[in-house]
């Protein structure tokens, strides 16, 4: 499936347990990263779990991004220049993908 700028707005978005702003993409089949800029930087949390992801890549700038949830992909790259544009990320949950 298509990231459309409408799919990321209308997901569901909620404190998690711990208190952070969370956005819930799980399960959306979703094959690329795009559009995230139309999220404006406000989530501490994102759950990509259960969906295509081959490759980790296409981000914008998030300075406020602490998780990224990426449970049962298929994810067996991640960009390098990751690290410059999600500057806090502390926690990256890489469980059941194809990290060589």
């Amino acid at each position: 499936m298509r990231l459309t700028a409408d799919i990321l707005l209308r997901a569901d978005s909620y404190l998690n347990a711990v208190k952070d702003r969370e956005l819930n993409l799980r399960g959306f089949k979703i094959a690329n990263i795009e559009n995230f800029a139309v999220l404006e930087d406000q989530h501490d949390t994102i759950d990509l779990s259960d969906n295509e992801l081959k490759k980790l890549d296409n981000f914008p700038l998030m300075n406020r991004l602490q998780t990224l949830l990426l449970n049962n992909n298929y994810i067996s790259r991640i960009d390098i220049s990751i690290t410059n544009k999600l500057i806090n990320l502390n926690h990256i949950i890489l469980t059941n993908n194809k990290i060589n």
